[in-house]
């Protein structure tokens, strides 16, 4: 039954709905424990995972990148391109319509092996292919488009979601549009690093010129850089997609990792680059340079298969980076200061573990079964963790003074105290002129 115009309201209204990132967060969060708790109960018990066309691991692959990932980056990108561009922030009816159409095409695609695949098509197609609509335009217009990545990025993945239901509506194994989906998702990781690492690494210098380094560097993510690793990741994601497999696509795979390493050349600051979020920050670049070069090796020397490159990739520098993203907007865009307890760099390092486990598992040699099971309980604690640390913050009014997806506004100084002392020529105390 649809929703009375006096609930849709009252719904509307809910602090949850008043910043698009609060409820795309929140269901980022628990898909990503509640879809790798299914996983990991197939994977060591045998249960049954939602019964899609595809199959199984089409279903994780999918469910992963078009699920656990592009709830992430509605959230990030509805909320970021309005800041970037200096144009009104979307309301609470666009978060609920982006928090509605990605559940949708949650539900259409888990029961897709009941109800026919067509559903699924249909709405999960249309929700990732709803991303570029809604921020197209504001990108465009920028006179400078500084930001236009985004759009490229977000089309890149609205067409890899399309060719994943595509395939499965003709029959054929979709699985190579998951895998292109990981490569379009990490150009995206490499566009929105440059934005998130310049406020944090550079607020990281900043505090060190102001105590003991005041010669300390400014921190650039430099254009030629980045569009050199996106170039090398876009082109590695098509020669896999068009030659898997193939020597060309092994060859491509190393000279994306070369460029993501030669991308953290930017990061070298000093002493700020040690610095806690900074520091988690870099490793996600160390875990894609580390995805591809597995994925290099893998084709070059058949030790190992694929996918000990492709879940460095996924869980670890796409589970990081989100991870973190998660932490950082997620807090200032919800009117908090930046968390400085604990646990964000416990759920890091709990993601890391999971991705590093869960590559491991796919190297001869090394326990498999164990592997699993821990990477499965780690990524699990990790969002659960999240969800029981922000979940308060998310679906609460905010307590700054500022409104929707606003950045936190930090209390006023409060005034210094006057120093008692003699008044000046021609002032009697009370502050009258007197004659001269």
């Amino acid at each position: 039954m649809l929703m009375s115009g006096g609930a849709l309201g009252k719904v509307m209204a809910h602090p949850l709905f008043s910043c698009t990132l609060r409820p795309m967060f929140v269901a980022t969060a628990g898909f990503a424990a509640i879809g790798l708790a299914l996983w990991s109960a197939f994977l060591g018990f045998g249960l049954a995972v939602p019964a899609v066309p595809s199959g199984p691991v089409a279903w994780h692959a999918h469910e992963m990148v078009f699920g656990f990932g592009l709830a992430a980056v509605a959230g990030f990108v509805a909320t970021a391109v309005p800041e970037f561009t200096g144009t009104p922030a979307f309301g609470p009816r666009v978060a609920l319509g982006i928090t509605a159409a990605w559940f949708a095409a949650r539900v259409t695609f888990w029961a897709s092996g009941l109800i026919g695949p067509w559903p699924a098509a249909v709405l999960g197609s249309g929700f990732a292919a709803s991303l570029p609509a809604l921020v197209a335009r504001r990108l465009i217009a920028d006179p400078e488009r500084r930001h236009t990545g985004f759009l490229w990025g977000l089309l890149a993945m609205a067409a890899t979601a399309a060719g994943y239901h595509l395939d499965v509506l003709r029959g054929v194994d979709p699985l190579r549009w998951a895998h292109a989906g990981i490569g379009a998702m990490m150009a995206l990781i490499v566009v929105a690093m440059s934005r998130v690492s310049m406020r944090i690494v550079n607020d990281a210098l900043d505090a060190r010129r102001a105590g003991t380094d005041p010669d300390a560097p400014e921190y650039r993510a430099r254009p030629p850089r980045r569009n050199l690793a996106i170039f090398a990741i876009a082109l590695h994601t098509t020669v896999e997609f068009i030659a898997p497999n193939s020597p060309v696509a092994a060859w491509a795979a190393l000279a994306a990792a070369a460029a993501v390493l030669n991308l953290l050349n930017d990061w070298h600051v000093g002493r700020a680059l040690c610095t806690r979020l900074a520091s988690m920050l870099y490793a996600v670049y160390w875990l894609m340079a580390l995805g591809y070069a597995a994925i290099g090796a893998a084709l070059m020397t058949g030790a190992f298969g694929t996918s000990v490159g492709r879940h460095l990739l996924a869980a670890g520098a796409m589970g990081l980076s989100i991870y973190l993203v998660l932490c950082i907007a997620g807090r200032i865009h919800s009117g908090r200061p930046l968390d400085r307890r604990a646990w964000v760099p416990t759920g890091a390092v709990l993601v890391m573990v999971a991705a590093l486990a869960r590559a491991g598992a796919g190297i001869p040699g090394l326990p498999a079964v164990a592997l699993l099971h821990l990477a499965g309980v780690a990524w699990i604690a990790a969002f659960g963790l999240y969800l029981l640390r922000m979940l308060p913050v998310l679906a609460t009014a905010r307590s700054d003074g500022g409104s929707g997806c606003e950045e936190w506004i930090a209390p006023a100084p409060a005034p210094a105290p006057a120093i008692p002392g003699p008044a000046p020529a021609g002032i009697d105390p009370a502050g009258s002129t007197r004659a001269g």
